[in-house]
């Protein structure tokens, strides 16, 4: 039915109508409500049975919406869109076309038709691009412990929920940009929604600050994360440390020296009791001689 509409449409011979769309993409933002604007002028006061408007895909040419004999005709309706779209009646007589897009999807995206049909025929297509913001990037690295200038450490850098692809740069300290060894991936759920992870491997210097800033190609708007890696070569002992340290070498030298005295003391007596008892044994034979 809307094939044959469309048809008897382009057969009116009348001057066209003047059928205005956005020459700029329209931005929707995913899971919000949005509103392709179509409008038309040129003609004389008319009934609402008169007109007819049409919107569809410019590509597939599925219908969107569909409205004739002042009402709604939707039996030809695309399935995604059904119960997702409307236009605005009490607006029709004033020339307003426009269409009512409810909870945005990734796949909504694409060329839009607006058709128009009272007395004359006109039309006019749109672009609708989707956008969906990212999460905050988040900056991690590995590995963490045991850091020291030289190493080889990797940033890894991740952020959610977007559409579509972000671009992801790298920056040092100074503001730098970091093109080198960076490797970013990009994966897209069920709804459409891209994860994006960036993974940045430097050489590490004693202290470095790293920065990854996430852009968005249509919102224009920027999440930014920083990490600060601090780095050590030779690291002394803390002073507690040194005093155990001290304390055990004063022990063990304490232990030395007690047991050269009582090795001395043992020594001594020993040729103590060999003394006396040599001088027994004389005394013993001094008296078996003199009896």
């Amino acid at each position: 039915m809307l094939a044959l509409l469309l048809c008897a449409a382009l057969a009116v011979h009348a001057d066209a109508l003047e059928v205005r769309v956005p020459e700029s993409p329209a931005v929707a933002l995913f899971g919000t409500d949005a509103v392709l604007n179509c409008s038309f002028s040129g003609v004389s006061e008319f009934n609402l049975s008169e007109l007819s408007v049409f919107w569809q895909l410019s590509d597939t040419k599925r219908a969107v919406h569909s409205f004739w004999q002042s009402r709604d005709q939707l039996s030809d309706q695309e399935e995604r869109f059904s119960n997702r779209t409307s236009l605005f009646p009490d607006q029709l007589p004033a020339g307003n076309a426009s269409l009512l897009l409810r909870r945005v999807r990734v796949a909504d995206e694409g060329s839009y038709s607006c058709f128009v049909m009272v007395q004359t025929y006109g039309s006019g297509a749109m672009l609708m691009q989707v956008a969906a913001p990212f999460s905050k990037p988040l900056v991690t690295w590995g590995p963490e412990s045991a850091l020291k200038p030289g190493d080889v450490v990797a940033l890894t850098c991740v952020a959610y929920g977007g559409y579509p692809e972000a671009e992801v740069l790298w920056q040092d300290g100074a503001g730098r940009n970091l093109t080198d060894n960076v490797t970013i991936s990009q994966v897209a759920n069920e709804e459409g929604l891209f994860s994006v992870k960036s993974v940045l491997t430097v050489i590490l210097e004693p202290s470095s600050t790293y920065s990854c800033r996430l852009m968005h190609p249509l919102l224009g708007e920027e999440g930014q994360a920083s990490v600060t890696i601090s780095a050590q070569g030779l690291v002394f002992p803390p002073l507690a440390l040194w005093l155990t340290v001290a304390l055990a070498v004063c022990l063990l030298a304490l232990l030395v020296a007690l047991a050269a005295v009582c090795r001395r003391k043992i020594r001594e007596s020993c040729e103590e009791m060999r003394a006396g008892h040599k001088g027994r044994m004389l005394a013993k034979r001094d008296v078996c001689r003199s009896s």
